[in-house]
């Protein structure tokens, strides 16, 4: 039998001063099986920094077609399409392809450099794709919000994220690389 999912409940409160968007959003969070407590609180992270009305995750690791996170349109246009990890050129060509803005998230520490180096010319034919890392140190810290049930208070500004919660701060410094 299979291993199910773990579901957790967040309260986000997101006051983004960089694009000026201030919202609160109950979200049901899945983890896969396979998925570390690091990588579904990057997903959230990522979710924070992209949040609108129709934001809004996917079955991603279950469905090989969609993107993990998307922002869709009423008419079932993707306006944009989230990835994470060190994803493949091939890949990302499709996404490209398929969505009006793609962003791919990465969080590998000491492997993305590398990474980076071996697909930077390849990937910066897609005008419409930007990669962004987050520190490994960061993302790391972010474990210690990890509860079933999360309230969870996330400040932007000036390109800095804050999440916090009653008893933690944690803030992370994305890196633009493309």
């Amino acid at each position: 039998m299979a291993a199910k999912a773990t579901v957790y409940k967040v309260a986000l409160q997101i006051a983004d001063m960089d694009r000026h968007y201030y919202a609160d959003h109950a979200i049901t969070l899945a983890q896969h099986p396979s998925e570390t407590d690091t990588r579904m609180m990057v997903r959230l992270l990522a979710y924070a920094l992209n949040a609108s009305e129709s934001l809004a995750f996917s079955k991603g690791l279950c469905v090989d077609d969609e993107a993990e996170l998307w922002d869709k349109s009423l008419s079932d246009e993707i306006n944009l399409w989230v990835e994470f990890g060190q994803a493949d050129e091939k890949w990302l060509r499709k996404a490209s392809g398929r969505a009006k803005q793609v962003i791919l998230y990465t969080y590998g520490g000491r492997s993305v450099p590398i990474w980076w180096q071996q697909n930077q010319q390849a990937l910066s034919r897609y005008d419409n794709l930007s990669v962004v890392n987050f520190p490994e140190e960061a993302v790391k810290q972010l474990e210690v919000f990890v509860t079933r049930n999360m309230a969870l208070q996330v400040s932007i500004s000036e390109g800095q994220v804050w999440f916090s919660d009653k008893d933690n701060s944690v803030m992370i410094e994305p890196e633009k690389l493309k």
